[in-house]
């Protein structure tokens, strides 16, 4: 599981799927949620503005991320 920090909360779930390099752009972050591909806390999340806080996981393709506040 890698650990994801951000410096305030919340973020946008599609925002750390770009910024984390899983994606190409916003645009594609927002169409996997959009069709389901990603789970946050173990719950599949078709909301692409979901608002993600310290201690969520989310799951994208086998990846496992673990978000903290730094």
């Amino acid at each position: 599981m890698s650990v994801v920090g951000i410096n305030r909360e919340p973020v946008e779930l599609y925002k750390i799927l770009k910024l984390e390099g899983l994606v190409s752009s916003g645009g594609v972050a927002k169409a996997v949620v959009a069709e389901g591909q990603v789970k946050v806390n173990g719950i599949i999340e078709t909301q692409k503005r979901k608002k993600i806080v310290s201690g969520d996981i989310v799951e994208f393709e086998g990846q496992n991320l673990e978000i903290k506040l730094i």
